[in-house]
């Protein structure tokens, strides 16, 4: 395709016909697709392009002729059209092939590589080696049934190949091949994307579509001068192949065009030989056919045009070099002129400053002496760990051991447990005596066990030794900080000390280098003033013979006071400078072990301490009821006091009734009976209290000292008390009780209110059987044990008293009432305002995170079982202790989340008008990630956690807050949707 020598019209006009293409070869397979790159456009249906896989090539190629190349010996003779040359252009080489000969210096070649055409000067073609002859990299590819027309003009022939330039020129396109034409040229439909670019050549009316015929026909198209198309090859501006960015070393040959030529090609040689085009045919400039001028004389004036071109540009060059260096002059004279300053500054300064050099050196040495007469005085303990070592010290000499009688105490108190448990878990009184009896011999050796160690604990400084230990930890604390744990280990402290001895050893030479140096300087000053005090006669009199001092003494000076300011220097050096790195992990290790041991025996202290506070305990129960177990002969005193004050409180109950209901009643007589029913009621109530202190004072006994009291005497009924955690009590009956029916709150269960000794209280009914009974009881206690442990700061709605009523299967619990103090009431009433709303959601919180604790789910948390406690404290009621927890149980796997509730919204519109924005974090979290947060976490949040002030609303805020408002504002409108869903539930699991 490149070495072709002959140039027939066919090939020249590029006409495309079915007769030019033949069959395709093995190698070549129908429909093949090739991803190329177009380099150089010939017409509108006529092109070169590079394949995408040869890409690297063009590097290699470069590389190898710009090696090869300059050393490459021109051609000479006659140009073989079917071998690869080089040549030189924009200082970079390219293969190429001549085509024609246009006069004894010039000749057209095609850079294989690429596709575009070029006239040069024979001198810039050299031959290269065989190993570079090899095949183009480009190849010449024509559209698909497509072909130049006849009669297209001059101006639309080079629109359609600028236009099929724009579509193809340096673009990644597709080439599905079709066939290939007898000149090499691939016939080929070229596709960039999903655009057809033949197609688009075609609708642009710059190519018709061939018809086909028979072999023997072809597509008659325009017979256009092959000169006109080298013309418009070497006129036509096709940009530089080098704006590929994997190229950007090697340009794409580009055309002379300040070369215009018109080729007669009219004569050309159809037997494929070189031709030398006429000269009388050849044109320069504006391609003037008419023009007489010479050849001869246009190749003078380009010559010359050419060589002023030359001047000009290396005038530019020259120019630029002048400028630069003359700057470079000006910089360099600024810089010795700044230099010369320096030079005389320092010169001056030089000169001023050994005027007074001596002076200058005293007044800094004694400066420096100052500091160091200061470090001495202080000490540089903490340089080398001193503190440590007497901490260490300390620990060695006074440490506390575990006393001798402790672990004897221990074995026999374990065995002593043992006794006791099994005593606990005993059901037969004949067995339990028995266990009892063991227990007892036991605590006999408990007790002397017991008083043994009391003594010796009593005869040691113990308390004495934890104080120190205190306050050596502190003050280590207070120097070093934090320590970092480690292994116990005896070696680190080994490596302590023989890093303290040779720190210690270090320090004592340099201070003793110190010292020595400082008296050869005091030496001095004392010859010195020696010489001063001599008359002036002996001292500057030429006459005498011999000096007062030697002229090496006083020269001496200058060694004397570089040696004395080192030495100082030195121990400040050691005294001052932070210690290095490697020092610093000695000490902090050693530190850490110090700690560690000392933290170590207050462990033990303290655990000495635990087991002797709990001796005394012992002691004391023991002294009152050792081989005899608590009386509870004043309980029983107690319930029979009651018996009989609830016989006399029914029957005032029964002689009021047939007073109100006898023809003549006595309203007098009715009012006195009230009172003493109300008195009797009273005394009752307060004979229960009496009863429950009891209670309480055997049920420590038990739980500490003597399980075997629920067994020995069940009619007290004490292991029941026990397992409701305090709450149950067998002295109360419901018909005791003045109680008056709260028809607006018994949706559900009855409930009725009384009130006792001055307290208006709720009772609630539940109906229990026999399986449900106990299932009540303990979920009760448990609830009743969750608010014992804060009581009133637990959040929670208290429990007073749980009892069975004897005659029908009900279990009543006792609670405070608030009468219109559930959150529905209050906020449809009055509603709270932003402290007091903000108050009462954090008890509301604080009560789920009590609950949550003990690993209590509410679920049945609604506005009406929220209470406002005057408005300023919020407490979470009861459930009902009948159901089962699973039953509310939404998130089953975390019982510790908190899931949003009816009630949170009632808070968000008053909060939000706080404007604080920890406030507002808050409740969005609960809006939008109420699956993830915990009662815990709403406790902690800092709105709860900072006592909060009215804020005063800020007019400049006011804008900078507008887009966090929406923001609110789209989340609130999002709740409130959410809400309306669950219009008129009221159970909700938090």
């Amino acid at each position: 395709v490149w070495g072709q020598g002959h140039f027939s019209r066919a090939s020249a006009t590029e006409s495309v016909s079915f007769s030019g293409i033949v069959q395709m070869d093995e190698d070549t397979h129908y429909d093949k697709v090739e991803d190329v790159v177009g380099s150089h456009i010939e017409d509108a249906v006529t092109f070169w392009a590079q394949s995408i896989s040869r890409n690297k090539d063009i590097m290699k190629i470069g590389c190898s002729l710009s090696e090869v190349c300059p050393q490459a010996s021109s051609v000479l003779g006659n140009l073989d059209p079917k071998k690869v040359s080089h040549i030189l252009e924009y200082k970079c080489w390219y293969r190429c092939k001549y085509w024609k000969i246009i006069s004894d210096e010039k000749c057209l070649v095609r850079y294989i590589d690429y596709g575009n055409i070029e006239i040069l000067n024979r001198s810039d073609i050299v031959e290269i080696p065989l190993e570079l002859q090899f095949s183009s990299v480009a190849k010449k590819y024509k559209l698909w049934g497509l072909h130049i027309p006849s009669n297209q003009e001059v101006t639309q022939f080079d629109q359609g190949t600028t236009f099929l330039g724009s579509l193809i020129f340096e673009k990644e396109i597709k080439m599905r091949i079709k066939a290939t034409s007898q000149d090499g040229t691939v016939i080929a439909q070229a596709e960039y994307g999903s655009v057809d670019i033949g197609e688009e050549v075609f609708k642009k009316g710059f190519a018709e579509k061939c018809k086909p015929t028979s072999r023997t026909d072809i597509c008659e198209e325009k017979k256009l001068d092959p000169g006109q198309l080298v013309l418009r090859n070497l006129k036509s501006p096709i940009p530089l192949w080098g704006h590929r960015s994997n190229q950007s070393t090697f340009s794409r040959p580009k055309g002379h065009l300040s070369e215009k030529l018109t080729l007669d090609l009219k004569n050309e040689n159809d037997a494929g030989n070189p031709m030398t085009f006429p000269k009388e045919s050849l044109a320069v400039g504006d391609f003037n056919l008419g023009s007489n001028v010479s050849l001869a004389k246009i190749k003078q004036d380009q010559k010359l045009i050419e060589e002023n071109e030359k001047l000009k540009t290396e005038k530019d060059a020259l120019l630029e070099s002048y400028k630069a260096l003359e700057l470079k002059v000006e910089q360099i004279a600024q810089e010795l002129q700044q230099e010369k300053a320096a030079a005389v500054d320092l010169t001056n300064h030089l000169e001023s400053t050994l005027k007074t050099c001596i002076d200058t050196r005293m007044k800094n040495l004694a400066a420096k002496m100052e500091i160091l007469k200061e470090m001495r005085h202080v000490g540089i303990s903490v340089y080398f760990g001193n503190d440590l070592s007497d901490a260490i010290q300390v620990l060695d000499e006074g440490c506390f051991t575990t006393p001798a009688s402790l672990n004897g105490l221990e074995i026999i108190w374990a065995e002593y447990n043992l006794a006791q448990e099994k005593i606990k878990t005993c059901e037969y009184v004949n067995e339990g005596n028995i266990l009892i009896a063991q227990r007892n011999e036991m605590q006999q050796k408990l007790y002397m066990s017991v008083e043994d160690f009391v003594l010796e604990v009593d005869e040691s400084s113990l308390n004495k030794r934890l104080k120190a230990l205190q306050d050596l930890s502190v003050s280590l604390e207070a120097v070093y900080g934090e320590a970092k744990e480690g292994a116990n280990s005896d070696e680190i402290l080994k490596k302590f000390y023989d890093w303290k001895c040779d720190k210690r050893e270090e320090f004592t030479n340099v201070r003793s280098e110190t010292d020595a140096s400082l008296q050869r300087l005091v030496a001095w000053f004392q010859r010195t003033l020696k010489v001063i005090k001599a008359p002036a006669r002996l001292c500057f009199d030429l006459s005498v013979e011999e000096p007062l001092i030697s002229e090496d003494a006083v020269d001496n000076i200058d060694e004397i006071l570089e040696k004395t300011e080192s030495s100082v220097c030195k121990e400040l050096e050691i005294a001052l400078v932070d210690q290095g790195d490697a020092d610093k992990e000695i000490i902090l290790n050693t530190y850490s072990q110090v700690l560690q041991k000392i933290r170590s025996e207050e462990r033990l202290i303290a655990t000495v301490q635990a087991k002797y506070k709990d001796s005394i305990e012992f002691k004391k129960q023991l002294t009152e009821y050792l081989n005899k177990s608590p009386s509870v002969d004043h309980l029983l005193s107690i319930k029979k006091t009651l018996k009989s004050l609830k016989a006399r409180l029914r029957w005032k109950l029964v002689e009021k009734n047939n007073l109100e209901e006898s023809d003549d009643p006595d309203g007098s007589q009715i009012e006195k009976i009230k009172e003493e029913i109300t008195q009797l009621r009273n005394n009752v109530f307060q004979e229960i209290y009496h009863e429950r202190e009891e209670y309480e004072m055997l049920t420590s006994l038990a739980q500490k000292w003597f399980p075997e009291l629920p067994l020995l005497h069940p009619e007290i009924g004490l292991l029941k008390y026990m397992n409701s955690g305090g709450l149950l009590t067998m002295s109360l009956e419901r018909d005791l009780l003045d109680a008056e029916p709260m028809k607006e709150l018994s949706s559900k269960r009855p409930l009725v209110c009384s009130e006792v000794n001055g307290q208006i209280i709720l009772l609630k009914g539940y109906s229990v059987d026999v399986d449900t009974e106990a299932k009540v009881i303990e979920r009760a206690a448990t609830y009743h044990r969750a608010w014992r442990e804060a009581e009133e700061e637990s959040g929670l709605l208290p429990l007073i008293f749980l009892f069975l009523c004897k005659s029908d299967p009900m279990a009543y619990l006792m609670v405070p009432y608030y009468p219109r103090a559930n959150l529905s009431t209050v906020q449809a009433s009055m509603p709270l305002n932003s402290e007091e709303a903000l108050k009462v959601m954090k008890g509301v919180a604080q009560g789920l995170h009590t609950l949550h604790k003990a690993d209590i789910i509410h679920g049945s948390l609604h506005q009406n079982n929220v209470f406002a406690i005057n408005r300023e404290q919020g407490i979470v009621g009861d459930f009902d202790f009948t159901k089962s927890v699973v039953r509310y149980h939404v998130f089953v796997n975390c019982p510790s989340s908190l899931q949003i509730c009816p009630f949170v919204p009632l808070f968000c519109n008053t909060c939000f008008s706080l404007q604080d924005d920890k406030v507002k974090s808050l409740l969005c979290s609960l809006i939008y990630y109420r699956s993830s947060v915990t009662a815990e976490q709403v406790l902690n949040a800092e709105c709860f956690l900072i006592p909060k002030e009215k804020s005063v609303p800020n007019p400049e805020k006011d804008t900078e807050y507008t887009p966090y408002k929406k923001e609110e504002e789209i989340k609130m409108e999002n709740l409130d949707k959410c809400m309306k869903t669950r219009n008129g539930e009221a159970n909700f699991d938090c």
